[in-house]
């Protein structure tokens, strides 16, 4: 299962608002795909590193959804932005150094320019998957609207981009959610 020309043969972007269910939907892909046909990749995981560096931070747990997290969270998407606008693809780039597997699976995507780097550089082999939510699932899920956060571009980047090639919806219907893994799943093999 070589990459075609030394790249991915898949990229899905996931999207969606926070405890909407992106990670744990990328880590079920991943869990029944296989972690050697299927990475997960996070745009978050470089920016809170070179974060944690430059501010004398404790990177393991910016990774985790902690307290710890959550009190750094807004500056983080302050100073991340910055970054976004100096070098667009800083981060996208970051993520995809030296990975192997045929499928990508970016878990964050959050931004208009995430999506326009990952097609500039992969072309037709990429592909945009928004997850969604109800409120109240997410409240269950333990979200809590919090401003500057949630009503920010890193939450709401994507609220207004139409063209999404899949949607799961993951409103707490454990056969939904099934039903539509499975068709994402038998996708992805189709272009191994």
């Amino acid at each position: 299962m070589a990459q075609v020309g030394g790249g991915p043969r898949l990229v899905l972007l996931f999207s969606g608002k926070r405890k909407s269910g992106k990670d744990f939907v990328t880590e079920e892909l991943q869990s029944r795909l296989g972690a050697d046909i299927c990475a997960v990749l996070r745009l978050s995981s470089p920016l809170k590193e070179q974060y944690a560096q430059e501010h004398g931070l404790n990177f393991k747990r910016l990774l985790d959804a902690s307290t710890y997290k959550e009190a750094y969270r807004r500056d983080m998407i302050l100073w991340g932005e910055e970054k976004r606008q100096a070098d667009p693809g800083f981060f996208c780039r970051k993520i995809v150094e030296g990975v192997s597997q045929p499928v990508w699976l970016v878990s964050d995507t959050r931004r208009m320019s995430d999506i326009q780097w990952f097609r500039e550089a992969y072309g037709a082999v990429t592909q945009t998957v928004r997850v969604v939510a109800l409120e109240k699932s997410r409240q269950q899920r333990g979200w809590v609207f919090t401003p500057g956060v949630d009503d920010g571009e890193s939450e709401c980047g994507l609220d207004n981009f139409a063209d999404f090639d899949w949607v799961i919806e993951n409103h707490g219907d454990e056969q939904r959610l099934e039903e539509q893994l499975e068709n994402l799943i038998a996708f992805v093999r189709s272009k191994l």
